[in-house]
């Protein structure tokens, strides 16, 4: 008696077991064909001394908060971070946004953030210098822009970053390149393209 109800109780947690593999693997497969197209590790500006390195796409937002785009919505959003063996990085995030209205809304958000970030900056470090320039709409899908930041502290390495804020129909994509450096060390005409391949590639 006991041996036939041992017998009956794993064959109960064996079934059960392979249902809750099943589930799992259903939803891993369901959020991974719900991330939008991202950017690879060549499609970034060339590094002249390092290959990118690209993570894998995540979803939610990065764990740290991303510079001059703090307090953007977690919602519907995935990531992918990009390192090289120096001090350049870059950053995607993409988000799926319930309308074309909605996604628009986010867009023109990002960009405001990006527009206002060198004097925010300044406001909180008021011994240090910060600059920035717009460098133009792309005409892609429902258009994209492109910006560059400067920031400098006394007695420290300044730095720049680069934001391409793009959207398709409810899709938005925020790319996000940075070094040490100033506005004239970034490689814009290479990351336009960048973000051109970044907002084309939202819905392969």
């Amino acid at each position: 008696m006991f041996r036939r109800t041992g017998t009956l109780l794993s064959a109960v947690l064996a079934a059960a077991a392979a249902l809750t593999l099943t589930a799992s693997a259903t939803a891993t497969a369901g959020t991974a064909a719900a991330a939008p197209g991202f950017l690879r590790g060549t499609d970034l500006p060339p590094h002249p001394s390092s290959p990118w390195y690209e993570g894998q796409v995540a979803k939610g937002l990065p764990e740290l908060p991303v510079f001059c785009l703090e307090g953007v919505p977690a919602g519907g959003s995935w990531h992918r971070q990009f390192g090289t063996e120096f001090d350049t990085g870059a950053l995607q995030v993409s988000w799926r946004t319930a309308s074309a209205g909605a996604a628009a809304k986010l867009a023109a958000s990002l960009e405001r953030k990006v527009a206002a970030c060198a004097a925010d900056w300044l406001r909180v470090h008021p011994g240090g210098t910060a600059s920035w320039q717009d460098h133009g709409p792309l005409a892609v899908e429902e258009g994209a822009h492109v910006y560059g930041v400067h920031t400098s502290l006394p007695e420290s390495e300044p730095g720049v970053h680069l934001y391409g804020i793009g959207r398709d129909g409810a899709t938005v994509t925020v790319v996000q390149w940075g070094q040490m450096g100033n506005l004239s060390d970034a490689p814009v005409p290479a990351f336009r393209t960048t973000t051109t391949t970044a907002v084309n590639r939202l819905h392969p």
